[in-house]
């Protein structure tokens, strides 16, 4: 469900009953007051006679409002709602998210429209349209509400922050921040003390509910040691290091992210390598909310899941399931390559010897990290001393090689069409690219019925329904599930596995 297809009875029940679901789903205008609330706002709240319903942040903003200072619009979970289904705007956004559009100039529009196939006239109309006001303006208005958060959460000077948030000069962040924001960074810096930025602690914001019992569980199961982690100064959750990649500039460190069920969000600690470029920042954040899956809409999710139990009785269906993500697209290719024919044990195994033998290791704010290895260095080496067959060995390094060598090796981060590309490479097939996409990019809509584990699950479930065409069932499934197929992939593993854990207590 789009923004265009809430009602405003609809908006208006979720702002009264300050409804969750509804978070970073449209934002509220207050006309009496000339701010802008998530519709979990705390305020008392606005007679409806002067309230405007937005589709985004950067629409309200447009109308000339200003962020509330009590429900920071900035920390709302991201809309993959009101993004729409084409998949040009959603590339967009993305892009832009990433600082494609830094320059806020003509010719900054043009590259963009040209790197979308697309004329900068068409890439308007289908912003203006979609979420009400220009690309450039989205741009200013993603920098300015990561700057806003920047100030509130952490102790970067002002200057880090806007260099941080993609400002080209401090003087035009602070034009920006007063014009728009009404505000300066000061007011909203004043109380805080600034700190190096090595380390910081921000808030990521999700829609409940959150089941983040299996995707730590998936975590764990499929984890490398010191790049991955799961208790941090006595606290449960999830850290592991990060290097992300744009042009010659680089960005590495770790997080440590630990639920907040409550408050329906993750405190994230974050390390950051002194020598890294901050302006790969909002990047790296958006890397973080990929891998914990924080931006997916989980009540439309399960009720499609639930609607699927007509054709499959035996789903479990769990609510608030999380696409668990990897650092890029090539890790989870390689994860992907590693487990062919082999146990995940196998897999995981071969995958730390990979890390340890390959990866970078750099101390970062004390902690002993290694970090996934690089592209650059795998396509080097002439051969992998890994104890598994030299065919797989080759199609790593095949993958490293080609992967390398493409112009657009920073966009495999965002695109998954040019994951396709990679059907060319000897050794990789449908369900690796698949695989890839689902981890690395996380792509909602890839039903694995080639993996091993999920043709029985549904095979299993044919033979209850009685259906003998594999092929036919297998396709009506994907149909009725589309487009969340990924998360069909992910009930079937969990369900495959608790079925194993139980039958192994049985035997026992």
């Amino acid at each position: 469900m789009s923004f265009v297809d809430l009602h405003p009875d609809t908006c208006r029940q979720a702002r009264l009953s300050r409804d969750f679901r509804f978070d970073g789903r449209f934002f509220v205008g207050v006309l009496s007051t000339g701010i802008y609330c998530r519709p979990v706002c705390p305020a008392v709240s606005a007679n409806e006679n002067n309230v405007r319903y937005f589709a985004s942040a950067a629409a309200a903003a447009a109308a000339g409002l200003r962020p509330c200072l009590r429900c920071r619009p900035e920390s709302a979970p991201g809309s993959c709602a009101w993004r729409g289904t084409r998949t040009t705007l959603e590339r967009a956004m993305r892009l832009i998210e990433q600082g494609a559009l830094n320059g806020d100039s003509q010719s900054a529009v043009d590259s963009l429209a040209e790197r979308l196939g697309i004329s900068s006239r068409w890439l308007r109309k289908l912003f203006t349209q979609s979420i009400g006001t220009s690309p450039v303006q989205y741009a200013i208005y993603c920098r300015l509400l990561l700057a806003k958060q920047l100030l509130h959460e952490t102790g970067l000077t002002i200057t880090q922050v806007a260099l941080a948030s993609g400002f080209n000069s401090v003087r035009r962040f602070n034009e920006v921040f007063q014009q728009r924001l009404q505000m300066t960074p000061s007011a909203i810096r004043r109380h805080k003390s600034v700190s190096d930025y090595g380390t910081m602690r921000l808030f990521l914001s999700y829609r409940p509910p959150y089941d983040w019992q299996h995707l730590r569980s998936f975590f764990h199961y499929r984890a490398v040691p010191a790049m991955e982690w799961f208790e941090q100064h006595g606290n449960e959750g999830y850290g592991r290091t990060l290097l992300v990649k744009h042009q010659q500039h680089q960005l590495r460190g770790w997080f440590f992210a630990i639920n907040q069920p409550e408050q329906h969000r993750f405190s994230v600690e974050i390390a950051l390598d002194a020598d890294g470029n901050l302006e790969l920042l909002p990047l790296w954040l958006q890397r973080i909310r990929q891998i914990l899956d924080l931006d997916t809409e989980p009540v439309i999710i399960h009720e499609r899941l639930l609607a699927l139990q007509a054709h499959l009785p035996e789903l479990q269906v769990m609510p608030g399931l999380r696409l668990p993500g990897c650092s890029s697209s090539f890790e989870a290719g390689v994860r992907a390559v590693l487990g062919q024919q082999v146990s995940l044990k196998q897999a995981t195994t071969l995958l730390g010897q990979l890390v340890r033998q390959y990866g970078e290791k750099q101390i970062v704010n004390g902690r002993d990290c290694v970090f996934f290895p690089s592209v650059e260095l795998l396509a080097v080496q002439e051969s992998l001393p890994l104890p598994m067959p030299q065919s797989r060995q080759q199609t790593l390094q095949r993958l490293a090689i080609y992967l390398h060598h493409r112009d657009e090796a920073t966009e495999t981060i965002t695109d998954s069409h040019l994951l396709n590309d990679w059907l060319d490479i000897k050794g990789i097939g449908p369900w690796t690219v698949a695989y890839a996409a689902m981890r690395g990019l996380s792509a909602p809509d890839i039903l694995l019925c080639s993996d091993l584990v999920i043709k029985k699950q549904l095979q299993q479930m044919a033979a209850v329904a009685e259906i003998k065409d594999f092929n036919s069932f297998s396709q009506t499934i994907a149909a009725s599930i589309s487009p969340w197929g990924s998360y069909l992939t992910l009930s079937l593993w969990h369900q495959a596995a608790s079925t194993k854990a139980k039958n192994s207590v049985s035997e026992s």
